[in-house]
């Protein structure tokens, strides 16, 4: 027996709506959000559930499925419609269908709208909303006329009514507000409103029309009006079909709301939610459901699916040096410039409203990413990631001059790569890294070789994060002798890691991921530290230490705290600058000579020591060296290993001697191991050294054995 309800009763329950749907996932998130807003929410697995329901709970709304087992969800719409009760209910029929044919079967079978899937489930519940409370105007147009114009005042909403026989329109005011004309000389009949509606949505409104004259079924959906003026709105119409005893329509009314704002407001939350603000592409959200459903379609067909994950190379350095504004606009350039260069690989995109069917989506920062659907095999993708290094490759004129910027592309394949979205992107963005240490502009592809060492990468990192925490890392020093008289005359600073985990870390090994990661700043002023509380320490013992040299990374001597964060460590031990000594290669100053002058010249006048480290392999122009107030020249171990037996290494250590004489640079020789190239060096007036054949590095306790006793000399 079916429940009745009163009016009064129906009045104070909360609406209840009838989720109808095969897919327990699709239910079980329209139930969330539903009731989330408030409803009560029914569920049905099938259309003969969702007509028993019905029957016994009178549901105020129904979102039916389209595609279900046993029958399906325009069967179900044209059943629910030959119920008494399911007459004037509204349906929203959610379906993956985007094609015109579907659209009308939907209306045919007597849906009110329809929404396609991919659902945005907060978009639905407004969506639900509006759907009830104008199928509430309609209900209150037969109760009260006063409190149906008032509403219809408040919800830009007017009421009409079509005499068919006549073919005359009765427009209320608000009507003729909405559409701004005058409804006393405005042309009455069916052709005159048809007139105003858009010439895209004239055969959807017609046919809607002609649907009620024929079939008696209500009229519900959105199009868009043209106003006298060419302005274009959007509006809502409702319209319900009143018979007379032989069942011959006699006339249509409804209702007609101005839903511009709504519409505006809700393409305004689909692309905030979708779109990237910068290049209007789809972003990370928008991608990650498109890649699903690429991925669904390639499972069912058993075809291939690349991802391709490009990252500009040196973004950072354009949107530093030129400005945030300057890197959006190059953003939005690239952005054009792959949209173009992409075609046929679209098909997850229609529909959805992306912009010209692109497949490219973008991130974040500087990251885009490519679906390439279908594909035959590896030709193909080689051949796009070509085209979009190529067209990338071409200078962009932007308002602030010509920028050249290249990319790296990593690319994964379904299903070799990965079988889910989340693994192939992961394994492409790996891939993109790789393409990115193989010297840059290229593309390579992901191989499982890649992922395990992203994978050792990823252990050293975590590991590397306690190191400083869990004191793990200490200071070895190599002693800088004084061939000609056996004296220690300095000291280099040599970080070692000696991880729990991992054993025995070489720098070589564990600096670049401190560099990459941000965390080579807090080692260096880990290494100053200790260095200055070893100086300390060998003070208070009344040793007098040579001065000490420590390495400093290129990105934190661009920095200004360094000088801070010297002058601190200093001052905490109490020791003078003298006692400390900075040693930097020559590219990491020439990145950015004006800081670095400034940052050297605040260095010396603490009386800090700046050395320059490898010389020899950088720029080595006695221009720049002028430039600098540097101490010291230490000649890189390359140059030391040939000088006995390379004609050219020797020519080059003795130019690089003699200049640093004639500019009264002290000189300290690195890699020295052989008596022979201590001769040599000795001969050409370069005394001070540094090498296995005086001492490898050390720990403190030997070192300052060392210190007490001296070095024995070879």
């Amino acid at each position: 027996m079916d429940a009745i309800l009163t009016d009064d009763e129906n009045e104070l329950r909360p609406e209840l709506v009838l989720v109808v749907d095969d897919d327990e996932m699709m239910r079980d998130l329209a139930v969330a959000a539903l009731e989330q807003a408030g409803f009560f929410v029914a569920e049905a697995e099938n259309g003969v559930v969702a007509l028993e329901q019905f029957r016994q709970l009178q549901p105020d709304i129904v979102l039916l499925d389209v595609m279900m087992p046993e029958m399906d969800g325009f069967a179900t719409c044209r059943s629910l419609r030959a119920l008494a009760a399911g007459r004037d209910v509204p349906i929203l029929m959610m379906t993956g269908l985007d094609d015109t044919r579907a659209i009308e079967e939907a209306y045919d079978a007597g849906a009110t709208d329809f929404v396609t899937k991919p659902i945005h489930w907060a978009l639905l519940r407004h969506r639900v909303r509006y759907m009830l409370r104008s199928s509430k105007a309609i209900h209150d147009l037969r109760v009260s006329e006063a409190r149906l114009s008032k509403a219809h005042r408040i919800a830009h909403m007017g009421s009409w009514e079509w005499d068919v026989l006549n073919d005359k329109f009765y427009w209320s005011q608000e009507i003729a507000t909405i559409f701004t004309v005058d409804p006393d000389g405005f042309d009455s009949s069916y052709a005159a409103f048809l007139n105003i509606i858009h010439p895209l949505d004239k055969e959807l409104c017609n046919k809607a029309f002609e649907d009620a004259c024929s079939f008696q079924r209500p009229i519900s959906l959105d199009h868009q009006i043209v106003l006298p003026r060419g302005d274009e709105r959007y509006c809502h119409t409702e319209g319900e079909v009143d018979t007379d005893e032989s069942g011959r329509v006699l006339y249509i009314s409804g209702t007609i709301q101005d839903i511009t704002e709504r519409k505006r407001i809700e393409d305004q939350v689909r692309s905030l939610a979708y779109y990237d603000s910068i290049t209007g592409l789809p972003n990370r959200v928008l991608f990650g459901e498109l890649l699903e459903r690429a991925l669904t379609f390639a499972r069912r067909y058993r075809k291939k699916v690349a991802v391709l994950f490009l990252d500009l190379d040196r973004f950072k350095e354009i949107n530093d040096t030129l400005g945030h504004a300057v890197g959006d606009d190059l953003l939005r350039e690239v952005s054009e410039r792959l949209k173009h260069c992409i075609r046929g690989y679209d098909s997850v995109w229609q529909g959805l409203g992306a912009t010209e069917g692109t497949p490219v989506a973008r991130l974040g920062g500087d990251e885009f990413t490519v679906i390439m659907e279908d594909i035959q095999d590896s030709n193909g993708v080689i051949a796009a990631s070509q085209r979009i290094l190529q067209l990338l490759s071409d200078p962009f004129l932007l308002d602030e001059g010509e920028i050249c910027v290249s990319a790296s592309i990593g690319i994964s394949i379904f299903p070799d790569d990965g079988e889910d979205a989340m693994t192939l992107v992961r394994n492409a963005d790996t891939a993109m890294y790789h393409a990115k240490r193989e010297g840059r502009n290229n593309a390579q592809f992901f191989m499982q070789a890649l992922n395990d060492a992203a994978c050792e990468r990823l252990q050293l990192e975590r590991q590397l994060r306690k190191a400083l925490a869990n004191e793990e890392f200490v200071l070895y020093y190599q002693p800088q002798i004084d061939a000609g008289s056996g004296a220690i005359v300095g000291l280099e600073a040599l970080i070692r890691w000696q991880s729990p985990e991992l054993g025995f870390v070489p720098p070589v090994n564990f600096i670049p991921f401190a560099e990459e990661s941000g965390q080579i700043m807090l080692i260096d002023e880990w290494v100053v530290h200790a260095a200055c509380r070893q100086v300390a320490a060998w003070l208070a013992q009344g040793i007098t230490p040579p001065r000490v040299a420590v390495n400093l990374s290129g990105c934190h001597f661009l920095k200004k705290s360094l000088v801070e964060m010297v002058a601190e460590c200093l001052q905490n031990f109490a020791l003078e600058g003298r006692h400390l000594e900075v040693e930097l290669t020559e590219g990491v100053i020439m990145r950015d000579v004006e800081q670095a002058t400034a940052t050297l010249a605040e260095l010396k006048r603490m009386g800090v020591t700046v050395s320059i480290d490898d010389f020899g392999t950088g720029y080595s122009s006695l221009s720049y060296l002028r430039r600098f107030p540097i101490d010291t020249l230490k000649i890189d171990r390359s140059f030391i290993t040939g000088v006995t037996k390379d004609t050219d290494g020797a020519a080059i250590t003795t130019a690089i001697i003699s200049m640093a004489t004639s500019m009264r640079l002290e000189i300290v020789a690195e890699g020295v191991e052989t008596a022979e190239q201590m001769n040599f060096l000795l001969e050409r007036g370069c005394s001070v050294m540094q090498g296995y054949l005086f001492c490898r590095p050390v720990p403190p306790d030997e070192i300052t054995r060392l210190l007490v006793e001296g070095l024995a000399m070879p």
